[in-house]
């Protein structure tokens, strides 16, 4: 299909799972319209992950879970010059969330370009410092459950599922996935199981420690053709986030872990809501006798179905490019 008048769609990947929707939101507009992105520029997989739907140019991510506040500062404001430079035409800037995505969506804003903004599928108590920031200047706020419409003033989409590019099979073994950076208590927790069959994604988190002593397992970093290790998984086993919903999408049970230092109890309400929202077994405390337990689990218990919003937030995005692109054509 060619691309529509010309459009020019630009998507702010803020990796992880923000790339995830990303390569979604890219997956219904290509052909539609001419896609840019902007990405963390030290995050190759995200780059790798979109290269094939549009030119991928990156800017510094002014924060990782471990970054200083003072450091942070610096970041941002170094992204923002970034952002000044490399910002592209484009009629439409699409906000997948993170700090990664403010720099940029401010420069869009003082350009006079409109904005959506996408809030994250795993928020569903109160809104993500990203969001509720860019909200403010957004031509749309796009959300994915009802629950964040008490926290936003926008319109509700579904959630975004990524498109299946393979069918899905069992392929007999168990996926334990550490997502961008990895979780080590996870990765400690399952290498002492009695599991044979596993397939470990370890991310930022060096997989050599694993695969010698599990060397019958098969570890990996990171691998482009993760959807492929989603389709012949029998079990997922993830953070929240992206991963979840991409397992759902190829119908995978699923078993989501929580995260280490949990210190606000709204962030764990939150996952407990996320893990009913796709029927995924939420595991407790994090031991190996209780993650074989989790994982038999949701064996039994099985996927849920979910409604794709995805298109219905593509036609959005082309209409809102569409009316810009014709007012600056006046």
């Amino acid at each position: 299909m060619a691309e529509e008048g010309g459009l020019r769609v630009l998507i702010l990947a803020g990796g992880g799972g923000h790339t995830g929707y990303a390569r979604i939101l890219a997956e219904a507009l290509s052909g539609r319209a001419q896609l840019l992105f902007l990405a963390p520029d030290d995050e190759p997989i995200s780059v790798q992950r979109l290269a094939p739907y549009g030119k991928v140019d990156t800017i510094t991510k002014p924060r990782h879970p471990t970054t200083p506040l003072w450091r942070f500062i610096l970041r941002f404001l170094e992204a923002f010059l970034q952002s000044l430079k490399r910002f592209p035409p484009a009629d439409v800037v699409v906000s997948t969330g993170s700090n990664f995505c403010v720099p940029p969506a401010i420069v869009a804003w003082l350009k006079g370009v409109p904005i959506v903004n996408l809030e994250s599928r795993v928020k569903l108590l109160k809104a993500s410092g990203a969001a509720r920031f860019i909200g403010r200047f957004s031509e749309l706020t796009a959300l994915q459950w009802d629950e964040q419409t008490k926290f936003h003033k926008g319109i509700v989409f579904g959630p975004l599922l990524p498109r299946r590019t393979t069918v899905p099979r069992d392929g007999g073994y168990i996926l334990i996935a550490g997502g961008t950076y990895g979780y080590e208590e996870l990765f400690d927790a399952a290498i002492l199981t009695g599991l044979k069959n596993v397939v470990l994604q370890t991310g930022k988190i060096d997989p050599a420690k694993y695969s010698e002593r599990r060397p019958e397992w098969r570890v990996i970093s990171y691998t482009e053709k993760f959807n492929e290790l989603l389709a012949g998984a029998q079990v997922v086993v993830t953070p929240p986030g992206g991963t979840p919903i991409e397992a759902a999408a190829y119908g995978k049970p699923v078993v989501i872990t929580p995260y280490p230092g949990w210190t606000r109890a709204a962030d764990k309400e939150e996952t407990v809501l996320f893990a009913s929202k796709i029927d995924a077994v939420l595991m407790g405390e994090i031991t190996p006798d209780g993650l074989e337990g989790a994982i038999e689990t949701a064996k039994k218990r099985g996927p849920r179905i979910l409604e794709d919003g995805t298109d219905k937030l593509a036609e959005a995005i082309l209409r809102i490019a569409k009316e810009h692109h014709n007012r600056r054509r006046l």
